[in-house]
């Protein structure tokens, strides 16, 4: 029984002299393999900052300032003054604030129909389509709009 066990650990001291002492194990993953940060990409963007690192930056504050925001409050307070109906003013501008609440309602409501925000999409594609074949295709029909956003825009400053 003796000479059994030392021939079999005599066996085995010989195959795990044989065997690697560290063997990779093989890792499988469902998520690729993540690069190594010493690869190429990585040592340039390294490089890229560090040259960009020693850049001098000096912070500075001046007295200018693109928008003063007392001329804008006189800006402002001139226009208001000049203006002759101020309620109407008030009218239309809360107006366009419960129009604007109005439609981001109703737009919330068609969204939690089912399907009906992907009709909208395509509803949307082919009017986006009609009017880029319509109106922007062809040089004779971009005048044609450039014509009209003219006219509107003389009819909105009052000078038709």
């Amino acid at each position: 029984m003796a000479a059994a066990a030392s021939t079999s650990m005599a066996a085995t001291a010989v195959l795990m002299h044989r065997l690697p002492a560290t063997r990779p194990a093989a890792v499988f993953s469902p998520l690729p393999q993540r690069p190594s940060l010493s690869s190429t990409p990585f040592k340039l963007l390294k490089a890229e900052y560090r040259r960009l690192s020693q850049l001098p930056v000096k912070a500075s504050s001046s007295e200018e300032s693109p928008v003063d925001a007392n001329e804008l409050f006189s800006d402002l307070k001139e226009k208001w003054d000049a203006v002759e109906n101020k309620s109407t003013v008030l009218i239309y501008g809360g107006g366009a604030v419960v129009a604007i609440w109005l439609a981001s309602t109703v737009v919330g409501a068609i969204n939690s129909v089912p399907l009906l925000p992907k009709i909208m999409e395509l509803v949307g594609l082919g009017y986006t389509g009609w009017f880029v074949y319509r109106y922007l295709l062809f040089k004779s029909s971009r005048k044609e709009l450039a014509s009209d956003i003219e006219a509107i825009k003389k009819k909105i400053a009052g000078t038709e």
